[in-house]
């Protein structure tokens, strides 16, 4: 049962988008890699192929050109010699989630900002789902952009006529730059819109890349990201390309992913090394439950979606909300759980006069209901219980009156569950960078606003809290935009901070970044793989005293710990408006330590400031998964051959991909083998005909190391 959900999970990520179908004929938008001057081509094929457009020509973070035409003669270019790849398999998505957190309780982008900035004259490239103009949220701050889907320069929202529709781009720049009845987190921003993901949310590589191209040619000031894929390794075509973005003076921000609460989850682009990841952190909560002080018991509570939140502050008798007839005013209805809507029984409970509803489960375990109706929203909360508390409740009122309170447990802010974690494979850094809110976040869609959670949430509060860096301080650098934010990020997690690779350096804190005294352009101190019986390994930091006097600094060693030695300076001074490198060095003795990832915090001071700096290393080896993503689709412009793409993270004597029957797990056949694989990507084509019959299959990724031991990957491919 458990694999047969994820297999409807998995089916819906793989369903391929509608293509548009034009009046006289269909015409399909590809953008080809090419290999020489792509300007030399564009005029080849202007002269040779008449009827193929020519949309775009890149030359910045790839070369390519962006074609539009018949799929007949598409095809055609296909075996010209400079032509190196087509590129339209489906494999990015944008990384929105579904809320179901607390209604009334959202958290809108511009309680950010606390400063007097508004990211006045800053252009924001929003490199997404595309954009909803009309927005009157959005209307005043939307400047143009580009549609690299259709390639036309209408980046609007995937319409429901042309496939399944999206939101997403919309909910992201509301973040950034809305200013209307809603304000974003730098409301005077301007937003340049790129539709790189098309129908479902769904696009390819190139398309972000050309996305990215075209932003940096407008001349935009920050790209925002709000997409990914699973392949968690540094030099992916996509991380290459935002580190080549950065190199060009445009900072990157970037989603680290929705695929937590597992290590090793952060996917490309957020992976590239120059890029800004962000996690997304929860806002603190007050969480109910109800309080019956005779009996001593608690009773927790769950909000049914679409609930109003529950805020009593006093006692209420309850009332046996299933009877038919009679008030139940003032009190609050208790109900099982049926066969009638659970917006019917809270419906029905309301015009009775009840202040809230419960409804307790029919069977063993807990469970989330919905009671959303927008035309007729309920104004009373509906909660569920358990079928134990609900009995014990029933029984406790049987022919008496029973009071309840509620009572509010706090939960302190922290990191969403959904956040993917680092660190990334092959280089060890740490990722997230930082993390920003991302739960219940209230933004601009089409046709109005919805909360949503995701990192596609949290990085956008990133890019907004950029806009405001950057208009305090126009003269600063990328690396000090990116060490000022790192550097102030406050840490979560007090008494048991929680580990870097799940929080980066903290949680943002814009007002404090751009009052930095100091700025720690590297602040994570990544010390890299430790593999022999004593080694001693530096790291440099560069810190810059921002201030117009001379600092002094301190470090606090770390807790001691076996096997690891530490070698600080203890003590030393910057002078006004200077940066200075700090060389920092760690001693490890391998076979006093565990194998693996070792992480922790190093404090240092300066007056009255504190900062924390997060280290990683790896002792001898690390439990990163050795397959980083594997790509199986139909080859562009044809009908007879598939393209698959594996990504290892280690050498392997072997690869082999095995195809079972997702439901039974029966073994059906061996679609892909290879041997002395090397370490990167690696792509090739299989003919129809060797694929075999069609259907969704459970694929079983298996790498045989070198070492002898294997590990074995499931993923979904669909064979057309």
């Amino acid at each position: 049962m458990r694999i047969f959900s994820i297999l409807l999970l998995l089916l819906f990520l793989f369903i391929p988008p509608t293509p548009e179908l034009h009046a006289e004929e269909e015409r399909e938008s590809i953008i080809i890699e090419v290999e020489g001057d792509p300007e030399v081509h564009k005029e080849y094929l202007e002269t040779y192929h008449p009827f193929i457009e020519v949309i775009a020509v890149y030359k910045q973070l790839f070369n390519g050109i962006a074609l539009q035409g018949a799929p007949a003669n598409l095809q055609k270019i296909e075996s010209l010699p400079f032509v190196q790849s087509i590129h339209m398999v489906q494999h990015y998505e944008s990384l929105p989630l579904e809320n179901h957190g607390e209604t009334g309780s959202e958290v809108y982008p511009s309680h950010l900002n606390t400063t007097s900035f508004t990211g006045k004259g800053i252009k924001v490239g929003v490199v997404d789902t595309g954009i909803d103009h009309d927005h009157p949220d959005l209307q005043k701050n939307y400047i143009g952009g580009y549609d690299l889907v259709d390639l036309d320069e209408d980046p609007m929202e995937t319409l429901p006529e042309q496939g399944i529709p999206t939101s997403h781009g919309t909910h992201v720049a509301g973040i950034i730059a809305a200013d209307g009845e809603m304000k974003g987190v730098a409301p005077d921003a301007e937003i340049y819109a790129y539709r790189a993901l098309g129908p479902g949310g769904a696009g390819t590589s190139v398309q972000v890349i050309a996305a990215m191209e075209k932003a940096i040619e407008d001349g935009v000031d920050i790209i925002n990201l709000s997409l990914g894929n699973n392949v968690n390794v540094p030099d992916f075509p996509t991380s290459v390309a935002v580190n080549r973005a950065t190199e060009l003076g445009v900072p990157v921000v970037i989603a680290n992913g929705n695929s937590g609460p597992g290590d090793w989850t952060v996917g490309s682009p957020a992976t590239a090394d120059k890029a800004l990841s962000v996690g997304a952190s929860t806002s603190p909560t007050e969480t109910p439950s109800l309080y019956e002080p005779m009996a001593e018991r608690t009773i927790p509570l769950t909000e049914m979606v679409g609930s109003s939140p529950w805020n009593l502050t006093k006692d209420y008798p309850i009332a046996d909300g299933t009877e038919e007839n009679g008030s139940l005013n003032g009190h609050i209805a208790v109900m099982k759980r049926g066969d009638i809507p659970f917006y019917e029984m809270a419906k029905r409970a309301e015009e009775r006069g009840a202040v809230a509803v419960v409804v307790y489960n029919k069977e063993k375990g807990t469970f989330q209901g919905s009671v959303q109706n927008k035309e007729a929203p309920l104004n009373i909360p509906v909660v569920s219980i358990t079928m134990e508390d609900g009995i014990w409740l029933k029984e406790q009122s049987a022919g008496k009156s029973i009071y309840l309170e509620t009572a509010y447990e706090h939960e302190e802010r922290t990191i969403a569950p959904f956040s993917s974690r680092g660190p990334v494979t092959i280089n060890w850094n740490i990722k997230p960078d930082v993390v920003a809110p991302g739960t219940n976040i209230l933004s601009t869609v089409p046709g109005g606003y919805e909360p949503l959670d995701g990192t596609s949430m949290a990085a956008p509060h990133v890019t907004g809290a950029i806009a405001l860096i950057k208009e305090a301080h126009p003269d600063w650098t990328i690396q000090q935009i990116f060490g000022a934010l790192k550097t102030t990020a406050h840490v979560i997690g007090e008494d048991n901070v929680l580990a870097s690779t799940i929080q980066g350096t903290g949680e943002i804190q814009p007002e404090k970044a751009i009052e930095s005294k100091t700025i720690i352009h590297n602040p994570q101190l990544n010390f890299g793989q430790i593999s022999g019986y004593r080694e001693t390994s530096e790291f440099t930091l560069t810190i810059e005293n921002m201030t117009d006097v001379a600092q002094t600094y301190t470090f606090d060693y770390p807790k001691q710990k076996n096997g690891v030695n530490w070698k600080l300076p203890m003590s030393f001074t910057i002078e006004a408006n200077q940066k200075k490198t700090i060389p920092i060095e760690l001693g490890i003795t391998t076979a006093r330590m565990e194998e693996g990832v070792h992480q922790g915090w190093i404090t240092l001071s300066s007056q009255d400031e504190q900062y924390n700096l997060p280290y990683i290393f790896v002792n001898q080896n690390a439990n990163q998964p050795k397959t980083a993503g594997f790509e199986f689709a139909m080859k562009t412009l044809t009908e007879e051959t598939y393209e698959y793409r594996i990504y290892l993270t280690e050498p392997a004597r072997r690869v082999e991909v095995d195809l079972y029957d997702p439901e039974s797990l029966v073994f059906k056949r061996r679609l892909l083998e290879t041997g002395n694989v090397k370490e990167g990507e690696h792509q090739g084509e299989i003919s129809k005909k060797d694929a075999g019959e069609s259907g969704y299959y459970l694929a079983v990724v298996t790498v045989f190391l070198e070492d002898g031991t294997y590990e074995s990957t499931p993923t979904i491919v669909y064979i057309e």
